[in-house]
This record gives C-alpha cells, structure tokens and sequence, in this order.
C-alpha cells in the first residue's frame, strides 16, 4: 500500500511564471515578483517556469535568476517552490538538460536550494521515463548531501503515454529500487495532451478532455497524490473558471493550474466553503440561485411561474403547465431544489452527527427546509437525509481542505477571518479531531 510522504494533503493553485524575460534590464522580473506574493495572491504551489513559459535560449539564464530569486525571497513565500524544468520522453539530450537545471537550482551555495520544495516534470512518458527523472533527482539527493526522497516530484501529464503510466504508479511507488514515493502532484497539460493524441476541432479550441481529467483524479487517488487540472487559457472568462473548477471538484479534482495572480485568488477560494448557504432550482438545463428575502427563497427567472388555481395550482416550466395540488406542488419544487450548505451548515451537521455517534447512534436524520416564494406564492418544501459514517466522511472533505489550508497558509488567516466568524473558524479545526 502506497504511504503518503507528504503533510500537504489539498492543493488549490499551481502558479507558473517565466524565469526570464528577453529584452528587460532585469531578466527576472516576473519572477521576481511572483516571488513576493501573499494571502489569498499567492498559490499553494508556485512554479517558476523554465520550461515553455521561457524561450530556449534564455534557460540556462533563468536557471540561475530562480537561484538568485528564491535564495533572495524564498523563506518569506508561503506557499511551497516547486520549479519547472525541461525534459521529454524521446530526448535524451533534453533529460540531461534538466538534470542539469536541477543541479544549478540545487546547489547549496547558491542559497536556494533549502526554500526548494520538489520539481515539476514535463512531457513524461511511460512509467520508465518517471524512474529516470526519480534517479536524476535521487543522484542530486547524493552528490549534495539531501535526504534521499526529500525533494518532491510532480509530473504534467501530456501524452497517452503519461495517462497510461498513471495506472502504474501504485505498484512502483512501493518498490525498494526506485525512491517514487517523492511523488506529489499530477498535473494535466492538455494543450500537448491534444497534440499528441492529435485531435481536430472545427473551432481549432481544445477538447475538454473530460476523460483526462477524470483519469489524472483517479490516478491521484489511486497512488496517494494531488491531482492538478491544466490551464484556463481565457484569462477574463472569469465565470469559465469558475464553471470549470466545480466541474473539476466534482471529480474530486480540487487544484488547478493558474496563469495571473487574479486566477490564483479565484482558484484559491473556489474550493473552499461558503460563507453562506442558498437554494438553487434547476429549471431546464438552467441552475437558478435564489434571492434570500425575509427568510424566504424566492424565484426571479422566466422560465417558470407559479399561480393558484381553485384548491391547487398551475406550475408551468418552459412549455410544459402542469395542474397540481398542495402535495404535489411541494415534491415537485423539492425534485427541483438543490441546496449548497455554508460552512456553518456543514459545520452544524458535522457536530450534530459527532454527537450522536458519542452517544451510540449509528445515523441520523438532518432535516433541511425553506419556503419558496414564485410569482408571490410561498410553498414550503422539506426533506430528510439520513447521516451515517459514510456521509461524515464524505461531508469531510471541504472541511479538511480548509483545516489544511489554515495549518499551512498563515499567511490567509486574516483573508478567512473575513470570510468567516472566529466562532466558525475555530469549530471548523476542532471538527473531525
């Protein structure tokens, strides 16, 4: 059974930049100032990039600015370093190159090296091209006197090859003769993904590559890490990141890549609670959050109206009018109704069902209930769902994501504490201990 080897459990935001700029004074620049991000700015896991985000000829360069920027800045990120460097499956020459990237970074005179916490590898192939790049930083390990497995190892999965390998990393991460449980993150590169499944779109835009992000979740699960979602290359389509990143967590995919301080603020609370709860109908193929009003749900839409009729009442949804009576009406809006619980909720429900389990219950019901106002007529909805320890765990999930943020992000205490009371702050790390 694969052991996890690493305390960060969650990670949000993987935040790449250039390590040099052609044509500035100061070659460094961008990352120079990525260097001195914070709060709710500065990702989880930040990525000087010298690999694609650098041009070529200027590597060998932007090698020696991370030196010289981290050993400058590196105590005071708060989040953890984890350089891009080159590499690919059908180049040897390319693999010596990041070797040797990887030797400049981690030299111990250059200062750098202690604020360095892993590397990230491109263009991997089958599961022998990960062993390589293990045995190129274990080599590292020995030759400067590290820990062998201290420093970290994430891979861009870019081609059927990496997605395959995926499937062999359970059983290689045990093994004696490699040190692959340095393993941290999987992350999906879907731009070289789709060049080397050599895909066609009418548009030219990429696939959504649904499957690959299913499979890099799973292959994450299945071996212990992280897995990490690709690019979102329209950097103003803030409502397609978002859309994107639920979709991600829906399949347990909670980290994804981030091109601008502004995308790394969205992705950075995406996944976390919200400070309030609502009620949303899914009307169509449409999801409508409703406007809280004195305790009251109501529906502001079009696409569905309500009125009385006699002792019933007539619920038209689109084309569709349908006669129904005061039963009816309430199961057929409770179908419709979807509710997104706040952190308190969570909470709440979390402390409800400890409760009861130290006093010898194996589930309990968690009722939840509103009243829903359409075209001015209130209906009251409600339902019961059972809480067992599977539910427990499940319901887990969001709150260990933010109990892992507190403990390794002190940098956003002050960001959670506008975002939540200190009351809830404080029940939300005590829950599950």
């Amino acid at each position: 059974m694969v052991e996890r080897k690493h305390d960060r459990e969650f990670v949000r935001t993987f935040f790449t930049s250039p390590t040099a700029v052609q044509g500035e004074d100061d070659s460094a620049k961008m990352i120079r100032s990525a260097s001195q991000l914070s709060g709710m700015q500065a990702p989880d896991v930040w990525v000087p990039d010298n690999e694609d985000a650098t041009a070529p000829s200027m590597r060998e360069e932007g090698a020696e600015n991370i030196v010289e920027v981290v050993a400058e800045n590196g105590a005071d990120f708060p989040g953890e370093i984890h350089p891009r460097v080159v590499w690919h499956r059908d180049s040897p020459q390319t693999r010596y190159q990041g070797f040797q990237q990887m030797m400049t970074i981690m030299d111990p005179e250059g200062g750098a090296a202690e604020h360095i916490d892993g590397f990230v590898i491109p263009e991997v192939g089958g599961i022998d091209d990960w062993k390589k790049a293990d045995e190129f930083i274990t080599i590292i390990e020995n030759e400067y006197g590290y820990e062998e497995g201290s420093i970290k190892m994430s891979v861009i999965i870019e081609s059927g090859l990496s997605e395959l390998a995926m499937g062999d990393l359970p059983d290689e991460m045990v093994k004696r003769t490699n040190n692959m449980e340095r393993m941290f993150l999987l992350v999906d590169g879907e731009v070289d993904y789709t060049k080397d499944m050599r895909a066609i779109t009418p548009s030219g835009n990429l696939p959504p590559w649904p499957e690959l992000r299913h499979n890099t979740s799973r292959g994450a699960s299945a071996a212990g890490l992280i897995a990490v979602d690709g690019p979102y290359d329209d950097i103003r389509d803030v409502e397609g990141y978002r859309e994107r990143m639920k979709e991600n967590q829906a399949k347990g995919m909670l980290g994804i890549w981030s091109l601008t301080p502004g995308q790394v603020v969205e992705a950075n609370k995406s996944p976390l609670p919200p400070q309030s709860g609502s009620w949303l109908l899914n009307v169509g193929d449409q999801q409508v959050e409703l406007d809280e009003e004195d305790g009251r749900q109501v529906y502001r839409g079009d696409a569905l109206s309500l009125a009385e009729s006699g002792d019933g009442y007539v619920l038209t949804v689109g084309n569709d009018e349908r006669e129904l009576d005061e039963e009816e009406l309430s199961k057929e809006l409770l179908d419709m109704a979807e509710y997104i619980p706040s952190m308190n909720d969570i909470v709440d429900s979390m402390e409800e069902f400890e409760a009861a389990k130290e006093g010898g219950k194996g589930a309990i019901a968690m009722e939840r209930s509103a009243t829903i106002v359409i075209d001015g007529v209130e209906v009251d909805i409600s339902n019961d769902r059972m809480w067992d320890e599977a539910t427990y765990q499940a319901a887990m999930t969001p709150i260990s994501l933010f109990q892992d943020v507190y403990e390794n992000r002190p940098d956003q205490h002050e960001d959670l504490a506008d975002l939540y009371s200190e009351d809830i702050l404080e029940r939300a790390m005590n829950v599950g201990a």
